[in-house]
């Protein structure tokens, strides 16, 4: 039976880079936020649910799901959130322990930018944490995704507070200095996770 280790971290906290490490590390890495994009991808039954739900528009003319138009949607309407949650959450879950179980590596990582909002944490042994300060967090997501900092913004109030995410970490990742900082963060932890 493989380990299963949580990996999480509010938006912009650079969970990306540390999975990327593991991945390069040949460790199976389960990235929720891919699995949440497959099931409401074009054809996927998830994606006309969605559509018969919020209507045409919240489709793009390829086919796709108007991600922008969604988030608003559900950031302003927290009945829509809900309600999207309770189509998608099960659904992601079932494909996520497939992969889970489905590791060949010493251990798998589940990244999931909502592990310890959600029940996904239930799936997990330990927890990893990227922690950087809520003003690094802000800078890097807006500059990443070309969001505006207001709906950042709301998008970390919407996540588990930084400090009560800490509480809940066994392995806590400092990414507020350089890449090779955090990098050689991840290869200590990888030498130590080793060990289980």
């Amino acid at each position: 039976m493989t380990h299963i280790i949580g990996l999480t971290g509010g938006i912009g906290s650079g969970k990306s880079l540390v999975a990327a490490r593991f991945a390069e590390l040949r460790i199976v890495v389960v990235d929720s936020d891919a699995l949440a994009r497959q099931v409401v991808a074009k054809g996927e039954p998830a994606l006309e649910a969605i559509r018969e739900h919020f209507g045409d528009d919240i489709v793009l003319p390829t086919g796709e799901l108007d991600r922008r138009k969604l988030r608003e949607i559900i950031f302003k309407n927290s009945a829509e959130k809900t309600w999207l949650e309770n189509l998608l959450h099960p659904i992601i879950r079932v494909r996520t322990v497939a992969q889970l179980n489905a590791a060949a590596s010493p251990y798998a990582i589940l990244e999931s930018p909502l592990l310890l909002e959600t029940d996904q944490h239930l799936l997990v042994e330990k927890i990893i944490v990227v922690d950087v300060d809520e003003a690094t967090q802000i800078a890097r997501a807006s500059a990443r995704d070309g969001s505006d900092v207001e709906q950042i913004k709301r998008i970390v109030a919407t996540q588990m507070p930084r400090a009560e995410k800490l509480k809940k970490a066994d392995y806590v990742i400092d990414n507020s200095g350089s890449v090779e900082n955090t990098l050689r963060q991840v290869d200590q932890l990888h030498r130590d996770l080793l060990k289980l």
